[in-house]
């Protein structure tokens, strides 16, 4: 018997590497408690971009995809798969909607001025990709590429997390109490569950090593991995992202 879809691509060598995009510069300042408030700032503004504008759009993009039909009984194994995909990307919508109002209570609480950055490339190849994949990929593709997304997320702030505990609270340093409330979004138990949900239904599809779904999922986990290493950004880019008014 094969491994789990999501088990093989956590295993593979890409080209570019995992701890890449998990142990990126960015989150070992943000665990450490060096990363400038400025910096913070700027990479919350492009994840405000990406939850609030891309995320709904390709969540909405595989709704569309669920091939619900008439010819599956109500109580059939398709039919209660298909619910269990369409409820969890009503919760996907939910929980990015959630995201959207915390960046707005940061924002406002710590003075960030989101409209003061540009929008990087990165955050234009990551939304422009996860649109590819929504209009012009499979549900399968769309839900490899739904859980690669989250999983790389939360073993990044994992990563600051497990940093985070040997810092202890200052109050000279403006950026750590933002950062712990980032910490405890993205790490918490109701997000790792949700996650180990995605990689449930994605192992369900049965996509068979060898086939050319199988291939296309291993280059989505690899782009993944490129995308969110760029998404970091790194320290100096909140100087060139400045907006001039």
């Amino acid at each position: 018997m094969s491994v789990p879809l999501t088990t093989h691509l956590v295993s593979l060598s890409t080209p570019r590497p995992y701890a890449a995009a998990t142990k990126h510069a960015f989150l070992t300042a943000a665990g450490t408690g060096t990363l400038p408030l400025p910096l913070l700032s700027l990479y919350l503004s492009q994840d405000h971009i990406y939850a609030a504008h891309g995320y709904p759009l390709f969540i909405g993009q595989l709704i569309t995809r669920i091939p619900f039909s008439s010819t599956h009984a109500l109580h059939s194994p398709e039919e209660k798969f298909h619910r269990d995909v369409l409820k969890l990307l009503a919760f996907a919508l939910q929980n990015v909607l959630r995201e959207v109002g915390m960046f707005a209570e940061v924002e406002r609480e710590y003075g960030l001025n989101f409209a003061q950055w540009r929008e990087r490339k990165a955050t234009r190849d990551y939304t422009a990709e996860m649109a590819r994949v929504g209009a012009f990929g499979t549900l399968e593709d769309g839900l490899v590429f739904l859980w690669a997304m989250e999983r790389v997320y939360l073993d990044a702030w994992k990563h600051a997390k497990s940093l985070l505990v040997n810092v202890p609270d200052h109050e000279g340093d403006p950026a750590l109490p933002v950062i712990r409330q980032l910490v405890e979004n993205w790490t918490c138990p109701e997000f790792e569950r949700f996650v180990d949900d995605i990689a449930d239904l994605v192992n369900h599809l049965q996509i068979s090593p060898g086939t050319p779904a199988w291939a296309r999922a291993e280059e989505i986990w690899a782009r993944v991995i490129e995308l969110e290493e760029s998404f970091w950004p790194l320290g100096g880019e909140e100087l060139a992202a400045l907006q001039m008014f």
